[in-house]
């Protein structure tokens, strides 16, 4: 197993805090755990500039897409129980994508479609569905942006915003592509039917109450609520572009206050990006998949899961789209990226390491060759704003001897 040299893990305390300094990052914390024992903790910063309050370890945070690999996690557990297989097509669920379209090569308007077949759920759980996120260059986007297709825990229910979803074609013909998506919110709305329970009753009896992850929730809980975060942008316009958008004058520009949040009283429960919850809870989900499921899912599965399921790295599979990762040398399991080259994919890693971040700049990942949990909170939109998780990623393996 490979040790550290606490000089160099301790470069991370200075990098975190450069970040601040700078006001690039209003607060931010870093978990470091290795064969189940804590090697590095340290945080920096404030939660919420406005209010002056300080950046700690209990602090609530928005983990974005980092809910996609528990969603996963609850999917692949229902699957074990043999109630259904991975290649059955979600219309067997949901009946609203029983009648699917895609897009023509070269459209220029949403109408230019040809029928295709319903995407699978193994398509919805590796992003090769022909879903997009409203985010995301093409038209697809573009219409889910006029019809303000989001998945905010705000407005309607996820039943309803999944059926919107299927009345819209898809970018491309399932199987072929691959582009990030709202798929894992379709993949919440299926374990919500399989299961017979809300998303969050799943969550909390299946997942965060066996492992302890008491403070992990899509709404805050009230009794928590003096330690959430606010959020922030760097950008004049839209946070959540992934295009190229202008600065602001302020680095710091608040777009989600801890008063006004849609996630202090959620009644979607987006299963892409829904949860919020602090590092320690995130932590102990981590762990449970890099030692083998604690009970909740079997090893195999988890294994299965966190192998590469495509034909070779994200960027083998056709034009770009937003990733939380490099899509050079990196492919995708079930919930994750998984690393297969880190040359390619130039940062520092292991062979099948998995891994992934949230739209606020949050990053996990797992190493299963030097027995490693990280974990990598912040609060900054969109997280393609800096490179931190790279510049992460190489504080952590220079301190490695």
């Amino acid at each position: 197993m490979m040790a550290f040299d606490s000089t160099r893990l301790n470069r991370i305390s200075t990098w975190m805090q450069s970040y601040v300094d700078t006001r690039r990052f209003a607060g931010a914390s870093v978990l470091v755990s290795q064969s189940g024992e804590e090697v590095f903790y340290d945080d920096c910063g404030l939660r919420d500039v406005e209010n002056a309050a300080p950046w700690q370890r209990d602090t609530v945070a928005r983990i974005y897409s980092m809910t996609k690999p528990v969603t996963s996690v609850a999917l692949m557990m229902l699957a074990e129980r043999g109630l259904f297989h991975l290649d059955a097509p979600v219309s067997d669920f949901i009946p609203a994508f029983s009648d699917m379209h895609c897009l023509l090569d070269g459209a220029t308007g949403i109408d230019q479609v040809m029928p295709c077949a319903t995407p699978t759920l193994h398509q919805l759980l590796t992003h090769t569905s022909g879903l997009s996120y409203a985010f995301n260059p093409g038209i697809l986007g573009q219409e889910m942006t006029a019809q303000k297709i989001e998945f905010r825990g705000d407005r309607e229910t996820l039943a309803q915003a999944c059926d919107r979803v299927a009345a819209l074609p898809l970018a491309f013909a399932p199987g072929t592509r691959w582009e990030y998506s709202v798929a894992i919110d379709i993949i919440g709305r299926v374990v919500e039917i399989v299961s017979g329970k809300s998303l969050e009753q799943f969550f909390v009896e299946e997942i965060f109450a066996p492992l302890g992850m008491d403070e992990t929730r899509f709404s805050v809980p009230a009794a928590l609520r003096d330690r959430f975060a606010a959020c922030y942008t760097p950008l004049a316009g839209d946070a959540f572009s992934v295009g190229k958008v202008a600065a602001a004058d302020n680095t710091l520009r608040l777009i989600d206050g801890v008063d006004k949040s849609p996630f202090l009283d959620a009644n979607l429960y987006s299963g892409g990006g829904g949860l919020v919850g602090t590092i320690d809870d995130y932590l102990k989900f981590c762990e449970m998949m890099r030692t083998g499921g604690s009970g909740l899912i079997g090893p195999k599965t988890l294994e299965f899961m966190m192998r590469n399921h495509l034909g070779g790295d994200i960027a083998s599979m056709g034009p770009s789209s937003f990733a939380e990762q490099p899509m050079e040398g990196m492919g995708f399991g079930i919930g994750g990226a998984v690393l297969l080259d880190a040359g390619r994919a130039r940062a520092p890693g292991s062979v099948g390491d998995f891994s992934w971040g949230g739209m606020a700049s949050t990053f996990f990942w797992i190493d299963p060759v030097t027995d490693l949990s990280v974990v990598f909170f912040t609060q900054l939109i969109p997280s393609s704003a800096y490179p931190a998780r790279p510049q992460l990623k190489a504080l952590i393996h220079g301190a490695m001897t």
